[in-house]
């Protein structure tokens, strides 16, 4: 209670201090007029002012002083021979659909020691209320209490609680139940985002950045995601709707994130700054678009079976989505000069096509070439800002093909297909996991960027940008989901070939 009443303390005098600075601007103001001084004396408060606002907004950034990432117990393991076999053993599943469903997991780059919770492995799989409810248990308790234990935040201490989940819903809410657990304190901000698909991961951080920018005390916000597979399994036959049952597997992630950093967070995080800053944030909406709309939605197939949709034009939704975002995220992160080398490529872009056209009926073939050399320049160097990329963990093609559209070579994207063959795809809480991997692999130092990009259905492209605050001691990441298994990724070119 000592900590929390030095807090609304300082709260007090910043709005104490916010209001003598108003007061003497005023003063300063009215002696400047009526003694009629040179005005070259009335930037004096105006100065005064934007200095003081200066100052309070530093203070008011993000920072992310954890994070904690479940492994479940290896009992829950799905070997893909294992999966294939069950597969053929469930009634519901006709000969086509086990046939697509080999297809598209044997293709996918997904290893043998991703999780199922204990509902799935049943023949045939249970999808009860009761067993989601377990799935909840299972996932978000030992993730918050490993991210308690690392950051020796207590739960009395925490002032907003943001849950995303997508496909489950229940009453009370996934937040109640946590503050039921943790006997939180009674004016928690709490909220329990559904239906936002795999980019909800940062829609959360947003809806926690916004609570914590309105409050002028040192203040904690947790943000979790994770996805109950439970609920999400498909009985069905229709292909569009099989995939799901192909992807999704168990994960769930906690973020702890404050509005104060270096010193001020450590006092409460045993001797430790924040980790990261946040340094940018942004989201692109496409759902004003019939087509892009539609191209992803959770609905019932011809048999009354409910299930989770996956259109044919999905690719060609989420690249143009992505084209779109990976733009205004050029025009925020980019360096000046990157920004003059892709306008000067958008300008010859425009020049080959003109150009192109006026010759189109001579030599179409040289004007093909020529606009496609164009389109090749057309892609911004992100690496010029961000060192380190979180990609959206939807499949080895899905990956690969993300990584093209935004110029990344195959450094670039192996947190990201590591993860995915490690974990499968956890929806939001995929991003958690790679950067879980990054640090596991001490790739991120002290001033380099990661950038969380997030895709998911709306559709829906969220970015976020975290600066490292500081250098990460040796044991930080032991204990996490990579600690017995980060010495066997990247995998070997033998391992990869048989992948």
């Amino acid at each position: 209670m000592e900590i929390a009443h030095k807090d609304y303390l300082l709260s007090s005098l910043l709005q104490l201090l916010n209001l003598l600075t108003l007061l003497v601007c005023l003063s300063i103001e009215t002696f400047i007029f009526v003694h009629k001084c040179n005005p070259w004396y009335h930037l004096l408060p105006i100065s005064l002012t934007l200095l003081l606002r200066r100052a309070l907004a530093t203070r008011k950034q993000t920072y992310l002083l954890d994070f904690s990432c479940l492994k479940p117990p290896r009992r829950y393991r799905v070997p893909i021979a294992g999966l294939l076999e069950h597969l053929s053993l469930i009634n519901c599943f006709d000969a086509d659909s086990v046939a697509f469903m080999t297809k598209v997991i044997t293709s996918s780059g997904m290893g043998n020691e991703t999780y199922f919770p204990p509902s799935l492995h049943y023949i045939p799989p249970s999808a009860t209320h009761l067993d989601a409810m377990r799935e909840v248990h299972m996932l978000l308790f030992p993730t918050l209490d490993d991210l308690f234990a690392k950051t020796r935040v207590r739960p009395l201490d925490v002032d907003a609680l943001v849950i995303n989940c997508s496909g489950f819903c229940p009453s009370p809410s996934l937040s109640a139940i946590v503050v039921n657990r943790y006997g939180m304190r009674h004016d928690i901000r709490s909220f329990n985002l559904s239906g936002m698909g795999c980019s909800a991961g940062v829609v959360g951080v947003d809806v926690a950045r916004t609570l914590l920018s309105n409050i002028n005390r040192r203040s904690y916000a947790i943000v979790m995601s994770t996805e109950i597979v439970s609920t999400g399994w498909y009985n069905g036959t229709d292909p569009r709707k099989l995939v799901l049952n192909c992807f999704f597997r168990m994960g769930c992630s906690a973020a702890l994130v404050t509005n104060r950093g270096n010193k001020a967070a450590a006092g409460a995080a045993g001797g430790r700054p924040a980790k990261y800053r946040l340094a940018r944030l942004l989201r692109t909406h496409g759902a004003q678009e019939d087509r892009a709309y539609r191209s992803a939605s959770r609905e019932e197939d011809a048999e009354g079976i409910t299930g989770f949709s996956v259109e044919r034009d999905l690719m060609r939704v989420a690249a143009e989505l992505l084209r779109r975002h990976a733009a205004a995220v050029a025009v925020s992160i980019l360096p000046w000069h990157e920004k003059l080398r892709y306008a000067a490529a958008y300008l010859r872009k425009k020049a080959g096509r003109s150009s192109a056209c006026g010759r189109s009926e001579q030599a179409p073939a040289a004007a093909a070439a020529a606009f496609s050399a164009a389109a090749e320049d057309l892609v911004p160097d992100f690496r010029a800002a961000v060192n380190h990329f979180c990609l959206p963990a939807s499949g080895k093609p899905m990956i690969k093909k993300m990584a093209a559209g935004l110029g990344l070579r195959e450094a670039e994207m192996e947190a990201a297909l590591m993860t995915f063959h490690r974990f499968g795809n956890q929806s939001s809480a995929s991003m958690w996991y790679q950067l879980a991997y990054l640090e596991a692999k001490k790739r991120v130092k002290k001033g380099e960027r990661v950038w969380q990009l997030g895709m998911g259905s709306g559709p829906k492209a969220n970015t976020l940008v975290w600066e490292c605050c500081r250098r990460f001691h040796k044991d930080e990441a032991a204990g996490g989901p990579w600690s017995d298994t980060i010495n066997r990724y990247p995998l070997s070119p033998a391992a990869e070939r048989d992948w």
